[in-house]
């Protein structure tokens, strides 16, 4: 069976991708598309503006900015579809409203659709776990120098991630400049690099006692990203309404 979608940010840098790698799939097609530049190429629909779209399809995914996911939910919201956000940089405005489209649709949110990442996530948290407070921990991010937020979606995530694991004990630090103390206990850095064109790496390091740890993460191509979201896309297929994760993908797995 074919799932069909709809691809918000069609014509993006992880949208042309997407389309590449959809093509070559039997299981999935993209029926129509959002964007607000044009691309005559495109073998679908492409809207400027997502609500006006009139064709039937199965989930939606995107990868936009966070400027342009208001518009995509007056969409989500007609039609109560499953949705797959991959935009980063939401701000909490944005995660109220994605929270208040779950009660009614099924609605996929992650900073990053690796299932590598992911799995990043699930050993630092057992690390953490094991190893806090002996060890401190912190988060270096690197991408490329077209990236405009920082920390990255995927580090913030990570961050966040950890703090659950260890009960809100951690207090996340993305700037020590202003600061001239020696660390203090319970902090969490987080450091951003940008330059040249970096795809994606995180890594979480444990450091203790005469010995560190690391758990690191490489994107050696977009692709990954495309094939995650394609992937949880067919996950969201069917799903009743509620809020998911890639967690929830890890987990499907292991069974």
């Amino acid at each position: 069976m074919t799932c069909h979608l709809f691809l918000n940010g069609c014509n993006g840098r992880m949208g042309r991708t997407i389309r590449e790698i959809a093509a070559e799939r039997d299981d999935i097609r993209i029926v129509a598309g959002s964007d607000l530049s044009a691309d005559p190429s495109a073998p679908f629909p492409v809207y400027t503006d997502p609500a006006a779209c009139r064709d039937p399809f199965d989930v939606l995914v995107d990868f936009s900015s966070p400027a342009a996911l208001p518009r995509l939910f007056d969409l989500i919201e007609q039609r109560r579809c499953p949705a797959v956000i991959c935009t980063t940089g939401l701000d909490d405005a944005l995660r109220e409203r994605l929270q208040q489209l779950a009660t009614a649709a099924p609605i996929f949110v992650s900073a990053n659709m690796s299932l590598g990442v992911n799995l990043l996530i699930d050993l630092a948290r057992q690390a953490a776990k094991l190893l806090y407070p002996g060890f401190d921990i912190e988060i270096i991010e690197a991408h490329h120098n077209q990236k405009v937020d920082a920390p990255s979606g995927t580090a913030l995530m990570i961050a966040d991630q950890l703090n659950q694991a260890l009960d809100g004990t951690l207090h996340p630090v993305t700037d020590r400049s202003q600061v001239r103390q020696k660390r203090q206990a319970g902090e969490m850095g987080i450091h951003a690099v940008r330059g040249g064109t970096i795809v994606g790496e995180h890594t979480v390091l444990f450091a203790g006692p005469e010995e560190t740890i690391e758990i690191r993460h490489s994107a050696q191509s977009r692709a990954i990203f495309a094939r995650g979201a394609l992937a949880a896309a067919l996950f969201m297929a069917g799903k009743p309404a509620g809020m998911y994760s890639m967690a929830d993908i890890v987990a499907d797995q292991r069974r």
